[in-house]
């Protein structure tokens, strides 16, 4: 795995911006994925 703190202050500067995006992705996925789960239940509450 990739360190930062190998990196040049202009590498390590994108390095971060792309970490902080993924991170950003992942929580979307994982938001959408709960709010998908939460609809379900929902909905098959309803129906019984």
């Amino acid at each position: 795995m990739v360190s930062s703190d190998d990196l040049p202050p202009a590498s390590r500067d994108e390095f971060e911006k792309k970490r902080r995006m993924r991170n950003w992705a992942l929580f979307l996925v994982l938001l959408a994925l709960a709010v998908l789960f939460y609809a379900m239940t929902v909905v098959k509450m309803t129906k019984s």
